[in-house]
């Protein structure tokens, strides 16, 4: 394609602006996500939850991408109707979804508001609030994980061929800062007469969220107006095709990626949702602590992934850094089930940790991936990720239930510490599988020839052109 003039997306002001605007959007998904992380002690005061039911409503949040595939088909419908479209769709679940979760634990619900009798109706096992709160977490996870696709295909989009793991990496950083807030402010935002603040706060960031977006949307179409005027439109067999995930599928390099990213945030986010109720049981700090010192792994990672992302686009090493990242993630969660070392100084390496990969991880993709199939291969990733998001959470909380036999909600509220040792040791477990596929990824780099060990604007193929006009 040829371009005859500058586009928005060739002036750096604008190129950074639209990826301030969409990480706030993640950032406010990010925030909802994490919101409930704090909260676990008051929903098991409040609700009766017990350590499974609270993995319960974390996990249904993966249900929709993890069994209905929905990450896979909202990156087909971005590759088919565009980013809009899509993204604008998305954003509604999100909020949708964040307004049911919060109307759950919400206290006119449970004296009986709208829908109560109905989910006490059936499945007598779960109580009304938890199945409601579930379904809400459904519904925001429909749009969540594709709302991070759309955001990841603006990144390519708009800085492809510039400083793409850079925008990655703040992208990332920004989104996190969500999370950290999360930490930071969800228990201090409890009312005794209004102890679901915390939650309806953060529904309200999502709203925000959503209108920000369409600020992006106006300048997105002015993009596209300019590329249509300046340059051919993409020819037929650049176009996506459903038999194109065939070509994913069959490619090592991005199922040894995708199978990182599975088990490499396996370790991380499902750890995320229980921390502040390790930190409190096993270190014996007060619950606002122990949500400060949860929140140093996403503030660390706002400091880093920026740092790797300028090595990637830089010096490049991304199956390295993949692979230094996911072992430092085994040999955190081990020091933490094994030992009582210093809680702070984990919490800087597993920041470290969760850095290196995702700053190299995400833009690698775009390397092994043509920009056609972008969005079908993030969704992809994402689906198997929420595999992983789904479950653990639910199998962290029930080995926590098992590990600790007789310790009832009660128990806890009267001061009973938890036994965490096994539900840690398996975070662990995913630590060291992901190395396992980092291993692989490097390996496979070397014959397939995609160039993840070369900077972000360098390929083989460019390697290549330069030997043969040298020769």
């Amino acid at each position: 394609m040829e371009q005859i003039k500058r586009t928005l997306r060739d002036k750096p002001s604008a190129r950074w602006a639209m990826m301030v605007i969409v990480s706030f959007l993640m950032a406010a998904n990010y925030y909802f996500y994490d919101a409930l992380s704090p909260l676990k002690d008051i929903l098991t005061e409040k609700l009766d939850f017990s350590s499974q039911d609270f993995g319960i409503v974390a996990g249904f949040y993966a249900f929709p991408n993890t069994f209905l595939l929905m990450a896979i088909l909202g990156g087909i419908i971005l590759d088919k109707l565009g980013i809009r479209p899509t993204g604008l769709l998305f954003a509604v679940f999100m909020l949708v979804g964040a307004i049911l979760t919060a109307y759950g634990a919400s206290d006119y619900y449970r004296h009986g508001g709208i829908g109560y009798a109905l989910m006490n109706s059936f499945w007598p096992s779960w109580s009304p609030e938890l199945k409601m709160m579930s379904l809400g977490m459904l519904i925001f996870g429909l749009g969540a994980e594709t709302s991070i696709v759309v955001a990841s295909k603006v990144i390519v989009k708009w800085f492809k061929g510039y400083e793409i793991a850079l925008a990655f990496a703040l992208n990332l950083g920004i989104a996190r800062i969500g999370t950290a807030l999360a930490f930071n402010f969800s228990e201090r935002l409890i009312r005794p007469d209004f102890w679901t603040a915390p939650i309806w706060f953060a529904t309200m960031l999502l709203l925000i969220g959503f209108l920000v977006f369409l600020i992006y949307i106006m300048y997105d179409i002015k993009l596209d107006k300019q590329q249509k005027q300046q340059v051919n439109l993409l020819d037929k067999e650049d176009e996506f095709h459903i038999s194109d995930l065939g070509k994913l599928v069959t490619n090592r390099s991005f199922l040894f990626i995708t199978a990182l990213c599975v088990t490499f945030y396996a370790g991380v986010f499902p750890f995320l949702k229980f921390a502040p109720d390790f930190f409190y049981h096993k270190f014996g700090v007060s619950t606002t602590r122990a949500g400060d010192i949860a929140s140093m792994l996403p503030y660390g990672t706002v400091l880093f992934t920026p740092i790797f992302g300028w090595f990637v686009d830089k010096y490049g090493r991304s199956a390295s850094l993949m692979i230094y990242g996911s072992l430092l993630l085994f040999l955190v969660h081990l020091l933490f089930g094994l030992t009582s070392f210093n809680v702070y100084f984990l919490m800087v390496i597993l920041g470290i940790a969760f850095s290196l990969v995702p700053a190299a991880m995400w833009p690698a993709v775009a390397k092994i991936v043509p920009i056609q199939r972008i969005g079908t291969a993030y969704g992809f990733m994402f689906s198997l990720q929420n595999l992983g998001l789904f479950g653990v959470p639910i199998l962290a909380g029930s080995i926590l239930d098992a590990t600790n036999p007789g310790i009832t909600p009660e128990m806890i509220k009267a001061g009973s510490n938890l036994h965490y040792t096994p539900t840690i040791l398996m975070f662990a477990g995913f630590g060291i599988i992901g190395f396992i596929f980092a291993l692989l990824l490097k390996w496979d780099d070397k014959t397939s020839g995609y160039g993840l060990e070369l900077p972000s604007n360098v390929t083989h193929k460019d390697i290549e052109q330069e030997t043969k006009a040298e020769v």
